[in-house]
């Protein structure tokens, strides 16, 4: 590990806590005909249980990409991943898919929600894949609905809601197989700065109340200081990590 390592930082919730997240010496390379593009280079990288994180960095520094073989969307050439203590290259890909239907959630930039589909059957939609009740399925989604403040839109298609309304869909999406681990890539990214602000709020409380950690991908730095700490990459590298202080968030 690097002076730079999350070892290095003053940081309260590393000193009480156990990694959910271990990266070492991680490379990927993407191959386009003759041509290698190496998009990360080496990757160090912690996370503690309860963390909520920022990645940030300008375009093509890599952050997408260490965020998909973090979570096992996507396949490291080389280094050592674990979640949880469990070294994804020693699960098969049908081990890591199921593994991230248990334990994890997913909130993208622009909704991936299906259109003729209410909020309600697309967040219970993921459960009832993995073989949950249809009863249980539509309970859990709810549920999960009310958390972020949306029950009231619950029956509403995604045409019929705000873009606010359609990234809290998505939240209540991710939180609904009760994950411990959420990855986000530009949350907030397809949002005014009003609204960014209240999905913060948002992923703030799940983080401060349910000790959910969250481990995001952003270009936005007031987003970045309402994490607890931000990690900066550039050319496939970790560049620097800081921790942001209670006052800046």
């Amino acid at each position: 590990m690097s002076s730079n390592s999350p070892q290095a930082i003053d940081n309260p919730v590393s000193l009480n806590n156990e990694l959910i997240v271990e990266a070492l010496g991680v490379h990927k390379v993407y191959h386009t005909g003759q041509v290698s593009v190496p998009a990360l280079r080496g990757v160090d990288l912690s996370v503690w249980r309860g963390e909520m994180v920022a990645i940030m960095g300008p375009s093509g520094s890599g952050k997408t990409t260490l965020l998909n073989c973090l979570s096992g969307l996507d396949t490291a050439d080389q280094g050592h991943i674990a979640i949880e203590g469990v070294s994804l290259s020693e699960m098969t890909d049908q081990e890591r898919t199921a593994y991230r239907a248990r334990r994890m959630g997913f909130i993208f930039q622009f909704y991936n929600l299906l259109p003729v589909l209410s909020a309600v059957e697309n967040v219970e939609l993921p459960l009832l894949v993995s073989g949950v009740r249809p009863g249980e399925a539509r309970k859990q989604a709810l549920e999960s609905l009310a958390v972020v403040g949306l029950a009231p839109r619950a029956h509403h298609r995604p045409a019929e809601l705000s873009g606010g309304e359609r990234q809290r869909t998505t939240i209540a999406r991710a939180l609904v197989n009760r994950p411990v681990l959420v990855w986000a890539d530009e949350p907030t990214g397809d949002l005014d700065s009003e609204t960014a602000n209240e999905i913060m709020d948002v992923l703030l409380n799940l983080n401060r109340e349910q000790r959910l950690t969250f481990i995001l991908v952003t270009h936005d730095q007031a987003v970045g200081d309402r994490c607890q700490r931000i990690v900066r990459m550039r050319d496939g590298l970790v560049e620097s990590e800081q921790p942001v202080t209670v006052q800046e968030r």
